[in-house]
């Protein structure tokens, strides 16, 4: 039996400005933009051509919610962004503006960076080893 993660749901603020920075900043594509009701869409996104675990971004909609838009991880590192090419990346995403917390290093594991997405967030930019 086959089992795989498919989904993260990832609490925004706006869809908009969500898809903006995750297709601008960050090279992301598209994967669906469906509306359901109320304002409410289906919105889902992946880095490049990956077929793995996608985003459903998530408007926030109530006190709760909204508060914990950036926060969902409690300030840890929540989301893991792996790729094959770690300096390209890397130097395109300081181009297009994305925030880095501290300087790439190299860890047992791969080379790595810490950096925030629009809401505070915090990602791992990882090539692994």
């Amino acid at each position: 039996m086959h089992k795989s993660i498919a989904q993260v749901s990832l609490l925004v603020a706006d869809y908009d400005e969500a898809l903006a920075f995750y297709i601008q900043k960050l090279g992301f594509t598209l994967l669906g933009d469906t509306p359901i009701d109320e304002g409410k869409r289906w919105v889902t996104i992946g880095p490049g051509d990956s077929n793995g675990c996608s985003l459903l971004l998530v408007k926030a909609a109530s006190k709760q919610e909204k508060e914990a838009v950036g926060k969902q991880s409690g300030g840890r590192v929540f989301l893991f962004l792996h790729t094959d090419n770690f300096w390209e990346d890397y130097k395109r995403m300081q181009k297009s503006g994305v925030t880095f917390i501290e300087a790439p290093r190299e860890e047992a594991y791969g080379t790595v960076v810490v950096f925030k997405d629009l809401y505070g967030n915090l990602w791992d930019l990882i090539q692994p080893a």
